[in-house]
């Protein structure tokens, strides 16, 4: 594991909030051990640093309750969706308290013919998506895991169809949040835009729980395509496919998702998802829209691929099929363990503007290779976002050091292509140090906003701005 920073704590504080929840929350707060090293972090290499006690509120005004208690005592509030994030957004560096958001997974309004829906920050993704379906609405913002919604647009995530429908920054309308006093504030109404004032709906979109916690989100709902086809091609090398896929954009392609696998993936896909695609660097795609459109779309991509080398070229509208190949990509980082049984898997991203996407993943690659790091690659190409997940035998301390160094040297490389250290993971604790590599004195402006919405420092301490 990786060492993560301690924060000063405060223990009268902490014994003295958590004996006032516990008279508000009874069973509601939790201090067993098990329960805060769950709620500490678990799907990274960074050490696990559990809160003192986790609280389980059911509406807003529960969550300012807890918020205005901590404020009163001076202690950290760290706000907790699924735990899927990947940088250690919900450690406890200082101690404090966990606020479980998952008894919060309302949906409270969907307005069909506006597109859009309001709901609690407990709803998963697929949990709305379900409840949508029959009313032909869907939310396309999809990180592999089934995340909440509210943890979703704390680390402004992003997904397979970021290509065509944005990341989450671009599908929040309005959200409501709990500052760092206890206060409740809305960022906007609903309507599809606004010239009134700053932006706190955008700011607070990506903050990860460091300004506010969001207990009501407005997002923006899409139609579901009359049609939709999928396709996959081969090509002999990771650079011909991103050459494609820069094409592809170029000429103005819609498609909704457009993803590559590194050979290593497509060997691990194939053995974990029992398929037979061709183990070579391999694009899958999806395309919307009508029945004669899909149509037209794929067979653009495939004249575009046969211009760069591809090959093996396969499109399909039948669902079984194609949510058999998209199952197949979302399950990728438990293919991935599936190379190296035994090891740990560190998930890392960066993204690179389009045109120099080829010559990131080409020199990634070779980067791993060079170490002797085993690092499948897989990638949402069409926004020049990919992530290379690094099998670590974590007892080998020379193991840990070469994943370190390696992850340091890919963001360097990606900050020095006008790129970012992280296209969707955020900054956590396990990506600061690049922070300022990447934005430079525009840091001291993102502490500038930190100390005055948050002047105590107790919500979310330790995370993107360095302490």
């Amino acid at each position: 594991m990786v060492q993560a920073t301690s924060l000063p704590r405060n223990e009268p504080g902490i014994k003295a909030a958590i004996g006032v929840l516990k008279q508000q929350f009874a069973d509601r707060l939790q201090t067993g051990q098990a329960i805060r090293e769950q709620h500490g972090h678990t799907t990274t290499w960074i050490d696990n640093q559990a809160p003192d006690a986790v609280v389980f509120p059911t509406s807003t005004q529960e969550v300012s309750e807890i918020v205005k208690v901590c404020a009163q005592y001076g202690v950290p509030v760290i706000p907790f969706g699924t735990g899927t994030s990947l940088e250690g957004h919900v450690n406890a560096p200082a101690g404090g308290i966990s606020v479980d958001m998952s008894r919060m997974d309302k949906i409270l309004a969907v307005h069909a013919e506006d597109l859009d829906v309001v709901v609690q920050p407990g709803v998963t993704r697929e949990q709305l998506n379900t409840f949508l379906r029959d009313q032909g609405l869907f939310f396309p913002i999809d990180p592999g895991a089934n995340a909440s919604l509210g943890g979703m647009t704390a680390t402004r995530a992003s997904g397979t169809n970021a290509v065509r429908y944005g990341t989450m920054k671009d599908n929040v309308i309005a959200l409501e949040v709990v500052m760092a006093d206890g206060e409740v504030i809305r960022t906007a109404q609903r309507a599809k835009k606004s010239s009134a004032g700053y932006d706190l709906t955008r700011l607070m979109v990506g903050s990860e729980g460091t300004l506010g916690l969001i207990t009501e989100i407005t997002l923006r709902l899409q139609g579901i395509p009359e049609a939709i086809r999928s396709a996959r091609c081969a090509f002999r090398t990771v650079d011909d496919a991103c050459r494609a896929v820069m094409m592809t954009i170029q000429y103005g392609i819609p498609v909704a998702r457009i993803e590559l696998l590194d050979t290593m993936s497509v060997k691990a896909a194939n053995a974990y998802s029992k398929l037979d695609l061709p183990e070579v660097p391999l694009l899958l795609l999806e395309f919307h829209g009508s029945e004669a459109g899909v149509v037209e779309q794929a067979d653009m991509f495939g004249s575009i691929a046969e211009e760069f080398g591809g090959f093996d070229f396969e499109a399909t509208s039948t669902a079984e099929e194609r949510n058999k190949l998209w199952q197949a990509r979302h399950d990728m980082y438990w293919a991935g363990l599936g190379l190296r049984p035994g090891a740990k898997g560190l998930s890392t991203d960066v993204c690179v503007p389009i045109s120099r996407l080829a010559e990131c993943v080409g020199k990634a690659r070779d980067k791993a290779e060079e170490m002797g790091l085993m690092a499948p690659m897989v990638g949402h190409v069409g926004d020049g976002n990919f992530h290379a997940l690094l099998l670590i035998d974590m007892e080998s301390a020379e193991e840990r050091e070469k994943a370190d160094a390696y992850i340091g040297w890919l963001n360097d490389m990606a900050i020095s292509m006008d790129g970012t250290c992280t296209g969707e993971h955020g900054i956590g604790q396990g990506k600061r140090p690049y922070l300022a590599k990447e934005l430079g004195a525009t840091t001291r402006y993102m502490a500038a906003v930190k100390a005055a919405l948050d002047p105590d420092n107790i919500l979310n301490p330790g995370k993107i701005i360095s302490d």
